[in-house]
């Protein structure tokens, strides 16, 4: 959803764009093409759940043991 809203800015205020980070942070991705956007929108939800997978068992495990 955030990937979404982010190419949306992007079209309307391309002065603020992000676009030149997504070439180098998403694999595949290419300003734009139907088929670049929906490769975008894929890895930026790949790499949420892996932050998700990896730093949420991590701030679980290390804020229990601060109580």
């Amino acid at each position: 959803m955030s990937f979404v809203i982010c190419v949306g800015f992007d079209l309307v205020m391309p002065e603020h764009a992000m676009y030149s980070a997504w070439l180098k942070l998403l694999p595949g991705f290419e300003w734009l093409s139907w088929q670049s956007f929906f490769i975008g929108a894929i890895e930026s939800y790949a790499y949420g759940w892996y932050i998700t997978l990896i730093w949420v068992p991590l701030y679980n495990y290390f804020g229990d043991r601060s109580k």
